[in-house]
């Protein structure tokens, strides 16, 4: 599970994240929503042990990110919307080397499989500069699941894919969330996290002003003007244009 307990980021006279707490269960999948610049991937680099927090605590799996930091990481992964690959390894190469990371045991059985389920099998000699930005995305999604991490991150993780390929990802999370892992996923797309998430968490100006399942978070902010997902969260940004 992921916990999150009073986080708070500050740059000089900016908090970025401020005082946020909320928790993931195993089999979930929390929608972190918000306007540009509302926190959502400062949290996420926070959670991720990418850059540290100003105060308060992330536990990932139950390791404590600070005390743990190892322990940690090597139960998570993070999917951003810009993967970062190396320029002179191949695809199988990037693969191999993520499992020396992670100490994949059985990797030569895990990686045909991983490359064959999203469609990389023929791209397995191909460097970066051969890839299409899709194809580079479905890297990174490869390389995090090798070691099936029990808490995952997507940012924006539709970027770049033909419509095939974003079904094949929407399946993918909704399986390993069925298969037990705490997932956070930060999108624009609120029909993608109508449809596949069970929690949302709405953030302004680094606060959290909205959490909850879905229909919870419906019937609290969608208002008398409708009933969606949608319909709260342009409430929400409403508001946050009137303060």
């Amino acid at each position: 599970m992921i916990e999150v307990s009073a986080l708070t980021k500050v740059y000089g006279a900016l908090r970025a994240v401020d005082d946020l707490s909320f928790a993931v269960q195993p089999g979930e999948v929390l929608g972190l929503l918000g306007q540009n610049g509302a926190g959502k991937t400062t949290t996420l680099r926070c959670l991720a042990g990418i850059i540290p927090p100003t105060s308060g605590s992330i536990r990932l799996a139950g390791c404590d990110l600070r005390a743990e930091p190892l322990e940690a990481k090597r139960r998570l992964a993070f999917l951003s919307d810009e993967p970062r690959l190396f320029e002179h390894l191949t695809v199988r190469q990037h693969l191999d080397f993520a499992a020396r990371l992670y100490q994949v045991a059985d990797a030569a059985a895990r990686i045909p499989a991983l490359l064959a389920d999203l469609e990389l099998t023929e791209q397995a000699g191909s460097l970066p500069a051969e890839l299409s930005r899709g194809m580079k995305q479905k890297v990174g999604v490869a390389c995090g699941l090798l070691h099936e991490p029990a808490v995952m991150f997507f940012d924006e993780p539709l970027t770049g894919l033909d419509p095939i390929a974003i079904r094949k990802t929407k399946r993918l999370i909704t399986a390993r969330a069925a298969a037990g892992a705490a997932i956070i996923l930060s999108s624009h797309l609120l029909h993608l996290v109508d449809e596949i998430c069970t929690h949302v968490l709405v953030l302004r100006r680094g606060k959290r002003v909205a959490h909850g399942t879905l229909a919870e978070v419906r019937a609290a902010h969608a208002g008398a003007e409708g009933d969606s997902l949608e319909d709260a969260f342009l409430r929400l940004a409403g508001e946050a244009s009137a303060a």
